[in-house]
């Protein structure tokens, strides 16, 4: 699956959000500054062909319906971004937000709460 761009991962924040739609609906929940309907065709377009959108053609219009769930790109985005700065290290990753105080021992230990809950007893 192809990384998408800034632009491109805007948009489809916006459409996951909508759950698909038209252009049009997407133009209106973007914020301000909004990017010309035609600019914001382009990128919905450029997501169909990198596969992340489906069009069904109603009428002269098309209405556009997400093929990854927000959920699904957040674990792959988050896999290549841990691999990319942390050395696939996630422990890394965690330890670069606590030395940087972005994360404090009370969060840590939710966190790990989280982890020995998932755990079979």
């Amino acid at each position: 699956m192809e990384k998408l761009t800034q632009q491109e991962e805007e948009a489809m924040l916006v459409i996951w959000q909508t759950g698909g739609g038209f252009i049009k609906d997407f133009l209106e929940s973007l914020p301000e500054p909004k990017p010309p309907y035609t600019t914001l065709a382009s990128t919905v377009k450029n997501l169909e062909k990198k596969s992340y959108l489906q069009s069904e053609k109603l009428g002269n219009t098309y209405r556009y319906t997400p093929l990854i769930k927000a959920e699904d790109y957040k674990k792959r985005f988050m896999k290549s971004f841990v691999g990319d700065y942390f050395k696939s290290s996630y422990k890394e990753l965690v330890a670069f937000f606590a030395k940087d105080e972005k994360i404090t021992a009370e969060e840590l230990k939710e966190i790990i709460a989280m982890i020995e809950n998932k755990k079979p007893e």
